[in-house]
């Protein structure tokens, strides 16, 4: 079995606060500091670190794509969501993982926020077979398509640009902070359940192009993934 997911997140800014030793500044002048001595990359995006999660959505498939359950959580309450997914990647015992930049951000991001909730992760996550860089059990696309940084990272969108399919039109990552202080919880899971769609159909293509599964196949679980993808960017 393979879990198929993705995280939303936001500026942790009580966190932030902290670590700059600034009380005072209000949040659009503190995240313009954090940017600047926090980020280590030209878009200031900060590092997983300084980030909270608010929303998450993952697919369960079989080791043939085969979908077999979609569970999400989106809240303000971060320590029972973490509780949440960890209990769902609990479930079984010798699974997989499948995500963009999972290994660069979202595993990150709940480590670091298990420790600071006092949270024990799934025994699995630190196995060999998902701690590996070369795993064949955490796939992340960013790696599969770089050759793992031979080549330059692609991004989600522009896959799917590539292969004709439209993403990301429910929302981009950098709106998820004002649609928070908005309420706008469920649109934040909506958008996040695009993004795994979106993983979900680059993969399949993925398996098909490399020869891992048959064309009769993918061109099935390609229209299913297809037209759920489609209803969700209807909503």
């Amino acid at each position: 079995m393979y879990f198929i997911f993705d995280l939303e997140t936001i500026p942790d800014i009580d966190f932030i606060r902290t670590v700059l030793n600034d009380q005072e500044s209000d949040e659009e002048l503190l995240l313009e500091n954090a940017s600047e001595e926090l980020a280590r990359n030209k878009s200031g995006f900060l590092p997983p670190m300084y980030h909270r999660m608010v929303s998450w959505v993952g697919l369960w498939i079989e080791n043939t794509g085969q979908p077999r359950q979609k569970i999400a959580w989106n809240g303000a309450d971060e320590k029972k969501g973490l509780g949440k997914i960890f209990e769902a990647i609990g479930t079984y015992k010798d699974f997989g993982l499948i995500h963009h930049n999972g290994k660069g951000f979202d595993i990150p991001v709940l480590t670091y926020r298990a420790m600071k909730h006092g949270l024990q992760m799934p025994v699995r996550m630190s196995d060999y077979d998902i701690r590996y860089r070369y795993s064949r059990h955490n796939i992340d696309l960013v790696d599969e398509f770089s050759n793992y940084g031979a080549s330059s990272w692609p991004k989600l969108k522009h896959l799917g640009q590539l292969i004709g399919i439209p993403f990301k039109q429910t929302g981009e990552g950098n709106q998820v902070y004002e649609m928070f202080k908005r309420d706008e919880l469920d649109l934040i899971e909506h958008y996040c359940y695009e993004d795994v769609m979106a993983t979900y159909i680059v993969w399949l293509y993925m398996q098909f192009t490399t020869g891992h599964i048959p064309e009769d196949q993918f061109n099935n679980l390609k229209e299913r993934a297809l037209s759920k993808l489609n209803e969700i960017q209807k909503v």
